[in-house]
């Protein structure tokens, strides 16, 4: 019996012993996963979107939301989403006013009030310019080419006096948008005259220099996973002694087929890069607003792509139109129903 109650005795006084060692306070908690980050890029990075409907949006009531669902200024959105730079396109004489030169100098005043950079994009049309259009500005319609290509070269030039007469110097200039087949047709279709494109993008090249020699021109085509059309295009140029400082690309993936279309890109930037010896810019992307988590990883990959570029040769991303929701019918934006931006525009983080 004494040894069934020494032993009980033992056990107890380890147990006391066992007790009075515990270290008091809330017990541990398994660290978080890490959060997501977004890549780090090169300072001179251009992180940017554009964002030229804005004005238009507003004037039909639209506002804009950070994440907590307070109102904001569009462009201080953006900033603070990690965004440097902001793109604007320009048309001619637009039906409606919007993206005229009024219009556009409205909406640079709100960017460099901002501390953003500036891209100017010139559509050289009354409308959208793009692959499958590139309508002439009625205004020009009637034009012998001789008298088209000094339009186009005053024209340039008479948008960018009105901003430096404000105090605006595009960082970058766009002599045309997505002119896969040349610009202004049928007269600068590039297919049926690639001289013809050549001429009128050296008029465009030539009135940005005179009025802003550290604006950096780009030629902008679409489709910047396909090498082939870059090649045929720029050799065409090259041929036809046509100057240019960047090439700009459009890519707009699918959320199936991203990673194959940013592998793509990587490849036809880095041999733009080594073929013409100029830097590479991606100046449009989009996808589905309704797949943000895929638009994210998307995003962070062609970003980090893209800054991954030898020598600093890649020199930035811009979303088209991320601010777009129930707008217009576009669905590519980055902004979910209640006006809020959502977590694809995260890739664009400091």
């Amino acid at each position: 019996m004494k040894k069934i109650v020494w032993a009980y005795c033992c056990v107890l006084l380890l147990l006391i012993i066992s007790c009075s060692n515990k270290v008091e306070g809330p017990a541990p908690t398994h660290p978080a996963p890490d959060a997501y980050k977004a890549p780090v890029v090169s300072s001179g990075f251009a992180k940017g979107a554009d964002i030229s409907w804005v004005t238009q949006m507003e004037s039909a009531g639209v506002k804009f939301y950070d994440k907590n669902g307070t109102p904001q200024d569009l462009f201080a959105l953006m900033k603070s989403l990690g965004m440097n730079s902001i793109r604007l396109r320009v048309w001619v004489n637009p039906a409606d006013g919007w993206c005229n030169t009024a219009d556009l100098l409205d909406k640079a005043k709100r960017a460099k009030a901002s501390g953003m950079k500036i891209m100017v994009d010139f559509h050289y049309s009354d409308s959208w310019a793009d692959p499958g259009k590139q309508n002439k500005p009625a205004a020009w319609v009637s034009l012998d080419f001789a008298a088209l290509i000094t339009k186009v070269h005053d024209y340039t030039a008479e948008v960018l006096k009105t901003l430096k007469t404000n105090g605006i110097t595009p960082d970058w200039v766009q002599v045309g948008n997505e002119t896969n087949d040349g610009m202004l047709w049928e007269d600068g279709r590039a297919s049926k005259s690639m001289a013809n494109f050549a001429a009128l993008i050296k008029a465009g090249y030539a009135a940005v220099k005179e009025v802003s020699s550290t604006s950096k021109v780009i030629v902008h085509i679409s489709n910047g996973y396909d090498n082939a059309l870059f090649r045929w295009m720029f050799d065409g140029l090259k041929a036809n002694g046509v100057q240019w400082d960047i090439i700009g690309m459009s890519l707009y993936p699918s959320t199936s087929n991203w990673a194959d279309y940013d592998t793509k890109c990587l490849a036809n930037i880095n041999d733009m890069v080594a073929r013409y010896s100029t830097p590479c810019m991606v100046v449009e992307v989009g996808m589905e607003a309704g797949a943000a988590n895929t638009a994210r990883n998307f995003l962070s990959d062609i970003i980090a792509k893209v800054n991954s570029v030898p020598n600093g040769n890649g020199l930035g991303v811009f979303y088209w139109e991320p601010e777009a929701y129930n707008w217009q019918g576009y669905g590519l934006g980055a902004f979910d129903n209640n006006g809020k931006p959502t977590v694809a525009l995260n890739a664009f983080g400091n």
